[in-house]
């Protein structure tokens, strides 16, 4: 690790035969394997950030993400990559699979934020699953960072966050 690092890239693993989704690499659509995602180094070392190799006290499933995935529950579920293989420190911004595939709709920093609407959806409010079932729930207000703020807005001061979304 160099003190030039700012930014921390990580990738999935990539077998088209374990992972049939992965075929739409070699087809040429979709999202181009492997999926690579990145945080900032302070997002990396923050205490919520998580390096999971286990689920609901047993070792992590593949359909969950093994051999080890990363949590990171203030921002939105495609940031928590599934079986890394490979993480790098970098002084430039990695690009990411989705902000490649859709830049207009996802952005390198992917935090939960209600004041900015996903171009297709508003992301103000949303539906708790397991209360009252995923259609019949109520309503609620998203929170902002999920509800992470006090833990994790510092990391984004001055920061336009309608422009890094």
């Amino acid at each position: 690790m160099t003190n030039k690092g700012k930014y921390v890239a990580f990738e999935t693993a990539f077998d088209p035969e374990q992972m049939p989704g992965q075929k739409s690499r070699l087809m040429g659509g979709g999202i181009h394997y492997p999926y690579v995602e990145g945080l900032t180094l302070a997002e990396a070392m923050n205490d919520l950030t998580l390096m999971s190799v286990g689920l609901y006290g047993k070792t992590l499933p593949p359909q969950n993400g093994a051999p080890i995935r990363l949590v990171v529950p203030w921002k939105y579920g495609f940031k928590s990559i599934k079986s890394i293989v490979r993480i790098r420190v970098m002084d430039k911004q990695p690009p990411t699979s989705w902000n490649q595939l859709a830049s207009h709709e996802y952005g390198f920093y992917a935090n939960v934020n209600p004041a900015v609407d996903h171009p297709r959806w508003s992301q103000a409010t949303e539906r708790r699953i397991g209360e009252g079932g995923l259609f019949s729930a109520t309503r609620i207000d998203t929170q902002p960072f999920n509800g992470y703020g006090e833990f994790v807005a510092s990391l984004y001061d001055g920061m336009d966050l309608r422009k890094n979304y």
